[in-house]
């Protein structure tokens, strides 16, 4: 094997998807994944040990920066309508999945858990896309659905952790030494920064890849994901990365060049066209499933935080988005063995899906008037005084 001509293939497969998605506007994760699919059902396309590292530090990568994004203040601020609207977003959504592939489809108890946790995300990737490009994330109705994404998520992450984790010395020091790291790394971090950042070793960086790798390390030996630890990592620094914008226009700029593009064309490679044609009416009734808990669970919570019908389906449709936390707990349930490469076609079809439908009507009917409609948190305050 020529490792320089198979490298250049994949990143001549993640070029494509960029400029495709650059023309069309359509994520550029969704683009990967679908080149995934052509590539390993039609070209021949086969991952390596390189490879494998490479789309598993990108889903570490992807799931510290989603943490990173979230914001402290509008958690706390509006704690009630983020906490609630998220956490129902994670729960009907898991119930009625999980119930649906186990009473109904027959699925063993942990592919139909497994298939439940899949369904119950939200995409952060797209809805924070989705609110820098239309402006609402600097809008209060904006900061409320990306806190309610983060806890919708965090939810998932919990549930991987927690139904999936192998009991034993592992998991103990693995929680111990999660629990030591939050606490002192926000404190190790700036002092860190002021010392040694922004020479050319990018040595703050650094000590976060170190972080993220050690208790990725731990979780797989407590048979859990690396990306529980990378996420609530992710917000631990996510005040101060606010601050250091540069470091994170620096971490950002080198996960989604190298890192993330791997992942995508992975969760697309391990698609199998033949089970996914077989698996359609299943899929469908997943999306459906999902998406109809989702209305139950955040449209009624919405309306009664006295958020407008308008606004409030949009809020519900953009909860109903899922592709990368969707996309990871597929492919860790395929490795792990706990479902099998059919059912893994299923899940990741009807995640991938679950990121384009809402997210295509959402925008074409449902997105608020930045100018009238969505009060921004300055007119907020003022309304307030």
């Amino acid at each position: 094997m020529n490792i320089w001509l198979d490298a250049a293939f994949w990143i001549g497969l993640t070029l494509v998807a960029s400029m495709f998605s650059v023309w069309t506007g359509i994520s550029v994760a969704m683009i990967e994944i679908v080149l995934g699919v052509i590539g390993g059902n039609y070209l021949g396309l086969q991952t390596t040990p390189w490879v494998d590292f490479l789309a598993g530090f990108g889903s570490i990568a992807l799931t510290f920066l989603a943490g990173a994004e979230v914001d402290p203040v509008v958690l706390r601020t509006k704690f009630k309508e983020s906490v609630s609207i998220g956490l129902v977003s994670f729960l009907i959504p898991f119930i009625a999945c999980f119930l649906f592939a186990y009473f109904i489809s027959g699925w063993t108890l942990e592919a139909a858990e497994l298939a439940g946790i899949a369904l119950s995300t939200t995409s952060v990737a797209i809805v924070y896309s989705v609110m820098v490009e239309s402006g609402l994330n600097s809008t209060e109705l904006g900061k409320i659905i990306l806190a309610a994404c983060f806890i919708t998520d965090l939810g998932t992450v919990l549930a991987l952790g927690v139904i999936f984790a192998q009991y034993n010395v592992w998991l103990f020091v693995f929680i111990a030494a999660t629990s030591v790291a939050l606490l002192l790394v926000n404190k190790m971090a700036g002092p860190f920064i002021n010392a040694l950042g922004g020479r050319v070793s990018q040595v703050e960086i650094k000590i976060i890849y170190f972080f993220l790798f050690l208790l990725g390390g731990l979780a797989l030996k407590a048979n859990s994901e690396a990306v529980l630890p990378a996420y609530l990592l992710g917000l631990a620094l996510a005040k101060l990365l606010a601050r250091e914008k540069e470091m994170l226009y620096r971490m950002r700029t080198t996960a989604f060049a190298i890192l993330t593009p791997f992942f995508f064309l992975k969760a697309g490679l391990l698609l199998n066209i033949s089970s996914l044609w077989a698996g359609l009416t299943l899929i469908l009734i997943l999306l459906g499933i999902k998406m109809l808990s989702k209305f139950i669970g955040v449209m009624p919570l919405a309306l009664a935080f006295k958020i407008p019908k308008r606004e409030s389906m949009y809020t519900t449709l953009l909860m109903s988005t899922g592709l990368t936390f969707g996309s990871i707990s597929a492919m860790f349930g395929l490795t792990h063995d706990i479902i099998n490469q059919s059912q893994y076609s299923i899940l990741v079809s009807a995640v991938v899906l679950t990121g384009i439908l809402p997210t295509l009507i959402a925008q074409a009917y449902f997105r608020p008037d930045r100018a009238g409609k969505v009060k921004s948190e300055k007119q907020v305050e003022m309304e307030r005084s």
